[in-house]
């Protein structure tokens, strides 16, 4: 579904990406862990259209994407849930997922968009509780909750998501992990994602790369990223094993 093959890319003259290869098929959940720095969140803004690419192809679907706008990227089927969790505070929960259902409402109605804020409530009913709260008073897993179902609003196919537990509670990283294995056993979604907490990433990926001052130095599946002692000791520290299984 997704393959990058030998892409740069750059901030100013920092060489940020250094001939990055990897691919993801349909209906995988794969993980890119890394240190800080690393060149993880940038990939991602590179797929989804906000950086741009300096050499090296990037195709989605068969199709070469380098050179699509952001916005186009969304229609094509990609959305992208940033890390800081970029919700509009100022708005309501319902405001912004009418927002993140924009394109949808442009192209099937008000009818498909009402229909597709229910089917949010329904998989994230503490949302339907807080439909006229202000973003900007949720708790942090709320909004994250709120991020997600933004960018499923547009109905992707392929979701691209940055740092879900960030600044989170355990408990609540848990429950947002299990909602991203939710959306991967449905099976009509594609999950590329990006995160720190690297234990909980590779229980509910299929497959994994480790990403070190940007180039990709290990691409396997999760089962076997998780037995490797080098990433063991670089990223599955003890005390992030036992934060997860609490």
């Amino acid at each position: 579904m997704l393959r990058l093959v030998n892409v740069n890319s750059y901030y100013g003259l920092v060489h940020v990406l250094k001939n990055v290869s990897l691919h993801v098929n349909k209906g995988e959940t794969v993980t890119l862990i890394g240190a800080n720095g690393a060149g993880k969140s940038t990939t991602l803004r590179l797929i989804s259209g906000l950086q741009s690419v300096k050499g090296g192809e990037v195709t989605f679907e068969g199709k070469d994407i380098s050179r699509i706008s952001a916005e186009k990227l969304v229609k094509l089927g990609i959305a992208h849930v940033p890390e800081n969790r970029q919700i509009f505070r100022p708005m309501t929960v319902i405001e912004n997922l009418e927002l993140g259902g924009y394109l949808l409402y442009k192209e099937n109605g008000k009818k498909e968009l009402g229909k597709t804020i229910d089917e949010m409530f329904a998989r994230f009913p503490i949302l339907k509780e807080r439909e006229n709260q202000l973003a900007g008073t949720l708790s942090g897993g709320e909004q994250q909750m709120l991020a997600i179902a933004m960018a499923l609003m547009c109905r992707p196919r392929l979701l691209l998501l940055d740092e879900p537990s960030m600044g989170l509670a355990p408990l609540i990283v848990k429950e947002i992990f299990n909602i991203i294995n939710e959306l991967k056993d449905q099976g009509d979604l594609t999950v590329l994602l990006v995160e720190q907490n690297a234990n909980a990433a590779l229980k509910i990926a299929d497959r994994g790369y480790v990403m070190e001052t940007g180039k990709i130095i290990i691409e396997e599946d999760a089962e076997a990223l998780m037995k490797n002692q080098e990433v063991k000791r670089a990223y599955l520290g003890h005390d992030k094993r036992e934060m997860w299984e609490k």
